[in-house]
């Protein structure tokens, strides 16, 4: 347009100076939207926590939010892949990284996938145990150290002369890095390894020894029922060396067995950026749902007491445990989730 008159060029500039100074209202952005019309999948892994911790997050998000949710079958390496590849599943709610360290890496670097929390706030552990009632009657009995040099107190059932390790079934990871510090602190001359031939057989053998208040020198790791269920007292084990630990766990490595402790593994909830980005609700609260080592212990403890499933145990939790999953949340989502109990 021509502007004919300096007049009406003199107006319009007042006006457009004006309308640029008019206060914009930022609109109310609802925070128990859940943002995304894409279905979120979420993967339930083939571990107690983790599928326990996918049925949670799956009802929150699905009653609290609104969103449309999906439980999808998955494990660490292919649900990595998939969320790198894919963008799906959306979320992994216990994603043990060390396992696919250099994939996720780089995965964060191109900006595919991102870490929202940890989904275990003081880290994942594995290590050698003993029940608190026999720490209690050898006090002096506090590392592994100690442990080996007291064969006496944890028999052998089928050969007294000897002390009992109990390890973990043939085939297991935690079978060949257990075997490796056997080796490592020379224990076959007053020791036995004992390698059950299930996890059920492991856990059966740690049960009866706490039902019958009997010492027992076990690995085991956690989250777990076992650990939240029975006082179990983690051994010292000097310090973690994750070049010897990886050493330990290669079938293929040629240097003798050294002695490490088990690295503390992280466990986060990993997404895909997507998420994020469409819908930043959700990414918010999947920030703030980590939870200890001894509170998804203690949540699996149901689940192995009533043989529940993954979704019945993520209901007793959300029945049970308002007061944590409450404050993940504003409190009119905690009030759909209610309701939907």
């Amino acid at each position: 347009m021509i502007l004919k008159s300096g007049g009406i060029a003199a107006a319009m500039t007042v006006a457009l100076l004006s309308a640029a100074t008019v206060p914009v209202v930022a609109q109310d952005v609802d925070a128990t939207a859940c943002g995304t019309d894409r279905t979120i999948d979420i993967a339930e892994m083939t571990w107690p926590s983790a599928a326990a911790l996918a049925h949670i997050h799956a009802k929150i998000l699905e009653t609290g939010f609104g969103c449309d949710v999906a439980i999808v079958t998955g494990d660490t390496v292919p649900t990595t892949s998939s969320m790198v590849m894919r963008g799906s599943p959306a979320i992994a709610p216990e994603l043990w990284t060390s396992t696919v360290q250099d994939q996720w890496d780089s995965a964060l670097e191109e900006g595919s996938v991102v870490k929202l929390g940890e989904a275990i706030t003081d880290g994942t552990i594995e290590g050698w145990f003993i029940p608190r009632y026999t720490q209690e009657a050898n006090p002096e009995i506090v590392s592994a150290e100690t442990a080996i040099a007291n064969p006496s107190v944890f028999p052998d059932p089928e050969d007294s002369s000897k002390g009992r390790i109990y390890s973990c079934p043939p085939g297991w990871g935690c079978e060949l890095a257990t075997t490796a510090l056997f080796d490592a602190y020379d224990m076959s001359g007053a020791w036995n390894l004992f390698s059950p031939g299930s996890g059920g057989a492991l856990d059966a053998s740690i049960s009866r020894a706490f039902t019958r208040e009997e010492p027992i020198l076990f690995y085991y790791w956690g989250p777990t029922a076992i650990l939240g269920k029975f006082d179990a007292v983690a051994l010292d084990m000097g310090e973690a060396k994750p070049e010897v630990y990886a050493c330990n766990t290669d079938p293929d490595c040629d240097e003798p067995a050294g002695i490490t402790a088990y690295p503390s593994s992280p466990a986060i909830v990993g997404a895909a950026a997507w998420l994020q980005e469409e819908a930043p609700n959700v990414a918010n609260y999947l920030s703030k749902v980590g939870l200890t080592n001894a509170e998804i212990s203690e949540l699996l403890v149901y689940g192995d007491e009533n043989q529940a499933d993954a979704a019945a145990t993520a209901e007793n939790f959300l029945k049970t445990k308002e007061d944590v999953w409450t404050g993940w949340v504003a409190p009119e989502v905690a009030d759909k989730v209610r309701a939907s109990l």
